[in-house]
């Protein structure tokens, strides 16, 4: 010490640090204020903003009044400058982790936005957390006089190691970033492997992507291996899609009428339906002479591939009870078998039957 410590030098370093305390509790229960307000908004960006500064703002605060503190002490040179690195180096890690959580939450808010509120793209979340909180880390280093140059030399010839050991995770890792990227694949998409697996992505991360199926069940699947197999996206290039319906009607039925019958109850399933897609136009489409019946193909437009059960469920119900107060028959298969007298049995290894023409 320059001097020596008076009562005087106390009182005033207290209140400094508890000045610093009060306008922390203050700025607190300000930003808790603004947080309500910003909850209320449609952007959610700024609910993440003003949460991260609920953590930043109150420790700046008091570490302002720690700092006022030290410099109202009689502190020798080397203790107030050991002081000042301390304060500073807690600065820039309450800094740092803060603009992690800002940054990575509105990359998130981003990704849920342009992927569907049940999307979540953790690998970019992740990426980009671990990039700002190495850079505040090397910012911290620098600050407090330890050069950096010999770590990122370490980090250098340690990484050619380490991407040798770790030659799946990277390749898993590059799959989603590529996967994303390439907008082939998005959260929120439902999807269907060659392998037979379906359902709706629910997240893609650094290593795998989780599918979630019908049954509600998850799918694990690595993302070399998505990225690497045929696949089919029900929900690109956009999510409205059309489904087709086999429908037969008996020889003796007047087609035009069976047309304009299916077409009306077409009508009412994309009107009455949610999920189906009320500007859809009806198509009915004769395309067959079956056995016992004239078969025809009835297109539906549907939102999305999982309201295709519900819609096909009330497209059937009602074309059934309208065919019944039509009058239109649906023949179920028919076959006539005329049996000659007197023919010899055919001898057939492990099995005898008679011999049957069919007419």
């Amino acid at each position: 010490m320059n001097r020596a410590l008076t009562l005087h030098d106390l009182v005033v370093a207290g209140t400094a640090v508890a000045a610093g305390i009060a306008a922390g509790l203050l700025l607190r229960v300000t930003l808790r204020w603004l947080g309500e307000r910003a909850s209320r908004t449609r952007w959610s960006g700024d609910d993440v903003i003003v949460d991260a500064l609920r953590t930043l703002v109150p420790w700046a605060a008091i570490a302002a009044g720690a700092a006022a503190a030290a410099t109202a002490l009689p502190l020798t040179s080397r203790v107030g400058h050991d002081v000042t690195m301390t304060l500073t180096a807690l600065l820039i890690l309450a800094a740092t982790l803060t603009a992690a959580r800002v940054i990575t939450g509105l990359v998130r808010s981003v990704a849920q936005s342009r992927s569907g509120v049940a999307g979540s793209a953790t690998i970019f979340v992740n990426i980009t957390r671990v990039v700002v909180l190495a850079m505040g880390f090397l910012v911290m280093l620098e600050t407090l006089g330890v050069s950096i140059a010999p770590l990122l030399t370490a980090l250098g010839v340690g990484g050619l190691a380490v991407a040798l050991a770790l030659q799946d995770t990277l390749a898993n890792l590059f799959a989603g970033v590529h996967i994303l990227a390439s907008k082939t694949v998005q959260p929120g998409d439902y999807i269907r492997l060659s392998s037979g697996e379906e359902g709706y992505v629910v997240d893609i991360n650094w290593r795998n992507t989780v599918v979630r199926q019908l049954s509600n069940n998850l799918v694990i699947i690595p993302n070399a291996q998505l990225a690497g197999t045929n696949m089919i996206n029900f929900s690109r290039p956009e999510q409205q899609l059309s489904i087709m319906v086999q429908v037969g009607v008996g020889y003796d039925s007047d087609l035009e009428h069976v047309e304009r019958v299916t077409t009306e109850v077409v009508e009412n399933v994309m009107t009455d339906i949610t999920g189906a897609v009320p500007d859809h136009e009806p198509a009915v489409r004769f395309h067959t002479f079956g056995d016992s019946r004239i078969n025809f193909t009835v297109i539906l437009g549907v939102g999305e591939f999982s309201d295709q059960y519900r819609i096909k469920h009330e497209f059937i119900k009602r074309l059934h009870e309208r065919f019944r107060a039509e009058g239109i028959t649906v023949p179920a298969p028919t076959r006539t078998v005329t049996v000659q007298p007197g023919a010899a049995p055919v001898a057939i290894p492990h099995q005898r039957e008679a011999t049957e023409s069919l007419s």
